[in-house]
């Protein structure tokens, strides 16, 4: 008999979603425990080394670590989303690796407290956006027909992009416009059913006020806009 899983969540962080996502792929069952990552339990930080979601309990253990948990599922239940070639499998957790910088970036680009480290990191990820486009193919997935890991990995970070592209001063900043084949595979993932129910409903929502309440150039703009609205 299977062991139980329970995934350790918080309902914004985009780790977290990766690991729902690899879950959903699988049909495997799972329990969905959210904490309030402000004010930790002391349950949590005892199986949580670094203090942070996601973590993934199997029975009695504790597996910590988005890309670990993909890979520990990835190992453990069928389908296989990682290619079965050992050249392709490394270069695809290159490019998860990748995915996770762009998150950084990401976090930098709303936290930011001044124009210019805003536009800095929009660069930064104008540039990355560039060989994401360059790696792409024919679609509709990152490697084509199949759904793999690094599809699990970049469908969280284009969520983001669809907040920023309802805030009318930064939507030309952070425009994807300029990479038709990443504008394709974000479209595809958007339609995936385990992207779709890896979020509650009102995540947008969510997204946008945890956004507007950062204290940066971001949340001013937000703000403002916000202001400026007759009803």
């Amino acid at each position: 008999m299977s062991q139980p899983l329970t995934l350790v969540s918080h309902l914004l962080c985009p780790f977290v979603q990766r690991a729902a996502i690899v879950l959903l792929e699988k049909g495997v069952p799972f329990t969905r425990k959210n904490i309030d990552l402000a004010n930790k339990p002391d349950w949590f930080l005892a199986i949580s080394p670094l203090g942070k979601v996601p973590v993934l309990q199997v029975g009695e253990a504790a597996i910590f670590e988005s890309a670990v948990i993909c890979e520990y599922l990835d190992e453990t239940q069928a389908p296989q989303l990682h290619p079965a070639d050992p050249l392709l499998r490394a270069r695809h957790r290159g490019w998860m690796e990748l995915g996770s910088a762009i998150l950084t970036d990401i976090a930098g680009f709303y936290s930011a407290k001044d124009e210019a480290t805003l536009q800095l990191k929009a660069q930064q990820l104008q540039q990355k956006w560039a060989q994401v486009e360059a790696a792409l193919g024919s679609g509709p997935y990152f490697a084509g027909e199949q759904f793999t890991l690094v599809d699990a990995v970049f469908a969280p970070v284009f969520r983001y992009y669809d907040a920023f592209e309802t805030i009318e001063p930064i939507r030309e900043l952070v425009s994807l416009a300029a990479w038709p084949q990443v504008q394709a595979w974000r479209r595809a993932l958007a339609q995936r059913p385990s992207v779709q129910q890896a979020v509650v409903a009102d995540y947008p929502r969510r997204l946008n006020e945890f956004l507007s309440q950062r204290n940066s150039v971001l949340s001013a703009q937000m703000q403002a806009e916000a202001a400026s609205c007759t009803f």
